[in-house]
């Protein structure tokens, strides 16, 4: 499910999606934004054609994009953003790893692209966690890349002057979640955003967001991920306290209504495994 750095050329993102389907493997959907600047290929196949079709995309976004002229809403790292490989119908997360690795060092070889793994497939605890990777975005990256610790697991150890670096992975599936709030005040959807992510005092487990403001729909947004969709459960949870709200109220804990807008991205594969569980 590669995320590429491309949310508003039609004729690239159309580019990009020809590519996966020439390697052989069945796109299934292609998720753009235009304010994230981002889009999100989810394709389905056997492990060896997916890898083809990963490595093929992956050299396309390398080609087309230029990070000097991007600016999005969503934090990046390269032209080839991230790359997760998500193993389903009961494949082991290490034929996910397996890809994963391959596909890196071949990219890395083939477009000069320093390369990180992360989740199942890091090289280090360090290194296990998407954001960790990804803090402060490409600009951040250069200069860490100059420390030791650093150093890439593929590649060398400089940006590639295009397309930056790009970071590749295996993982279970996730669903991202994106909600529209009927305000243009980015400073709500943060603080929602930090008040219902795992890592705050009583958020909800598995859940990583990110409030981001929307120019072209002067809205803004809260962005979010559920990472494991067998974790959050009724009796897991904290209680959480619910209201409905009818209008915009600058009186109120965040003084906006949700806008009834709503975006659900790479929910195909977690709905797969979620029936596959459910059925054993």
């Amino acid at each position: 499910m590669p995320n590429v750095s491309e949310g508003r050329d039609a004729g690239v993102i159309r580019r990009l999606a020809d590519a996966v389907t020439r390697a052989g493997a069945r796109l299934v959907d292609v998720h753009s934004d235009p304010d994230h600047h981002r889009s999100v290929f989810t394709f389905l196949g056997p492990p060896e054609v997916v890898e083809k079709a990963a490595l093929a995309l992956g050299l396309a976004a390398v080609a087309a994009i230029d990070l000097r002229a991007h600016a999005g809403v969503h934090p990046r790292v390269g032209a080839l953003d991230v790359m997760p490989f998500v193993p389903l119908a009961g494949l082991p997360m290490a034929r996910a790893v397996a890809a994963a690795h391959r596909v890196g060092r071949e990219l890395a070889a083939a477009a000069g692209l320093p390369v990180f793994f992360y989740g199942e497939a890091a090289s280090s605890p360090a290194r296990r966690e998407l954001p960790a990777l990804r803090a402060g975005g490409v600009e951040a990256l250069a200069a860490r890349l100059a420390r030791p610790e650093w150093r890439p697991d593929a590649g060398p150890a400089a940006l590639h002057p295009t397309a930056g670096a790009a970071i590749v992975g295996a993982r279970g599936p996730l669903i991202a979640f994106n909600a529209l709030l009927d305000t243009a005040d980015v400073a709500v959807a943060r603080a929602i955003a930090g008040a219902i992510r795992a890592t705050a005092p009583g958020g909800l487990p598995a859940v990583r967001a990110l409030g981001l403001a929307l120019p072209t729909r002067g809205r803004a947004q809260v962005a979010m991920n559920l990472l494991d969709y067998r974790v959050p459960t009724i009796q897991d949870s904290p209680p959480i306290e619910v209201g409905i709200v009818e209008s915009n109220d600058p009186h109120g804990p965040f003084g906006a209504k949700e806008a009834g807008e709503g975006s659900l991205a790479a929910f195909l594969p977690a709905l797969t495994n979620a029936i596959a569980d459910a059925i054993g």
